[in-house]
Parts: structure tokens; sequence; C-alpha cells
């Protein structure tokens, strides 16, 4: 009779400690999709089956970066070296645009190149992440839109790991690329302030500032003046079909900034689709 007390036990302390042992992760499921958001409550990639972007040669005003982005994916999904790449600069000038329109070119070239997105939030999962992919066969660009970090966080020390040093490092079959409006991800408040208060001030501030050094690429996108926008408009006008005088376009255009107080590719997008939309015409790519 004891013994079988015992047994009764034992098991109702293995059923317990299964109950608190985490799941094992489930596998990645690479078939769907080329395009996945990464989901860290079920550690899976979550398909997009449709990705929300804009063609590669409807981008203007960033000729120059948008070369160096997509020579530096080209190079990766064929196995050569690339480098981590930092967008970084003035909002809605098509930092995250550039990066999943350089992707559909790459993958449409038949280079076999996968897209996951990892939400600024799950940061601290990225080194879990990382892990799964490597032991993929597949080559990977790993994106994360709007990176910045708001004092008191400690999450970009896991992330500067990652992305180079520490013991393993950034996969071989992986490559990050990152946007962000703030060059070195941390608010100008957040490391004066570790300034004033460190012990040793330069040693502190170079904590902080040395993440942004881990990308090997730097690309600057800036506030663009009136001709730059209104050559983006008329691009869009272009490639859509959508029939306007030029003079009456330019003045619609130009009041829509004025409206919204800025020129932007965002600004020139939202007019176009404001236009379409008073046309009656679809915006088909």
């Amino acid at each position: 009779m004891a013994d079988l007390d015992q047994t009764a036990l034992f098991v109702r302390i293995a059923e317990a400690l299964e109950r608190q042992s985490p799941p094992p992760a489930p596998a990645l499921g690479l078939a769907a999709a080329r395009a996945y958001v990464f989901d860290p409550a079920t550690r899976s990639l979550r398909p997009v089956r449709r990705v929300s972007r804009i063609a590669f040669e409807l981008l203007c005003g960033i000729d120059h970066v948008a070369s160096i982005l997509l020579d530096n994916t080209r190079r990766f999904a064929r196995g050569l070296p690339a480098n981590n790449a930092l967008l970084w600069g003035a909002r809605g000038m098509g930092k995250s645009s550039l990066v999943k329109a350089v992707h559909g070119l790459v993958e449409g070239e038949g280079e076999g190149l996968i897209l996951v997105e990892i939400h600024r939030e799950d940061i601290e999962a990225l080194p879990q992440l990382l892990s799964a992919l490597a032991a993929c066969d597949e080559r990977f660009l790993l994106f994360c839109d709007d990176l910045s970090f708001d004092a008191g966080e400690t999450s970009y020390k896991s992330l500067k790991a990652v992305l180079e040093g520490g013991l393993e490092g950034r996969p071989a079959n992986v490559l990050f690329y990152a946007t962000s409006n703030r060059r070195h991800l941390m608010p100008r408040q957040m490391i004066e302030n570790e300034r004033s208060t460190a012990i040793h001030p330069g040693e502190a501030v170079e904590e902080k500032v040395s993440l942004s050094d881990r990308f090997g690429l730097w690309l600057g996108f800036h506030a663009c003046n009136q001709a730059t926008y209104l050559a983006m408009v008329e691009r869009y006008v272009r490639h859509f079909g959508l029939e306007v005088p030029e003079a009456e376009l330019n003045r619609q255009a130009l009041e829509w900034a004025t409206t919204r107080g800025s020129r932007s590719g965002r600004v020139a997008w939202q007019f176009i689709q404001d236009l379409a939309g008073r046309l009656g015409q679809r915006l088909d790519a």
C-alpha cells in the first residue's frame, strides 16, 4: 500500500514539473510564405502572405542609400559577406518602405530570401529567435522597424551581443536591418544623463553610443525639399496612370503638404491615395 502511495506521489510531482516547464519550441514552418512576423508568446513565426510594400522603382529621393542597401542585400542573399544596416533619420522618408521594397526585389530575382519582422518591444527575445533561424537552411533578412530605447531599458545590451561580439554572435544565414528616427538609438537626454551621473562619464556614454556602431551600414534619410516632394508625387501619378494636369497636380500636392505641415515620401503617398480616391481610380501596382 505504501508503494502505491509513493508511486502516486511521484506521478503528481512529475505532472507538476511538466506544467511548470516551458513547452518545446514549435517548428518554424517556413513553407507558408516568404515573409513572417515573430510571435514571442508562442515562439513561432506568423506568415504574412501579402507584404504591404511599395515597388522599389517607385521610391524617389533616396537613390544613393537605396542602391547601397540593395547591393548589400543581394550580396547576402548570394552567400557573400554583408553588413547589418541601420536606417536612421527623418520620419516618412522611406526607411521601412525601402527595406520591404529591397526584399521584394531580391526575392523576385530568385535569390530565396525570407523576411522576418520582430517588433521593437520583443527585442529581448531576439537571441531565442536567432537560435531558431540558425538551425534552418534558408537565408533570413531580420527586420525591426522604429527601433529605439528609452531611459531605464536594458534590452539594448542583449542586442549588442547578438549583432557583433558574444560567443555566438549573428548566425551566418541572418542579416539584421533596423530603422530608427535616432542615429544612436537612444534619446539625447538619456545619453546626457549618463554623462552627468556616471563616475566615468566617457565610459557610460560609450556604452550607449556603441550600440549603433554594431551596424556596419549607417544610412541617413533627410527631409526632402519641394522639388523632390513633387518628383515623388509625379512618379506615383505616372505609375498609376492618374490623369491630372501638371499645374493642377502641383497645386494640389503643395496644398496637401502645407496642411500636413511637412514634405516627405509618406505625405506624397497619402496625397496620392486621396487623389486616386477622388478620381475614382484604384491603386493597383
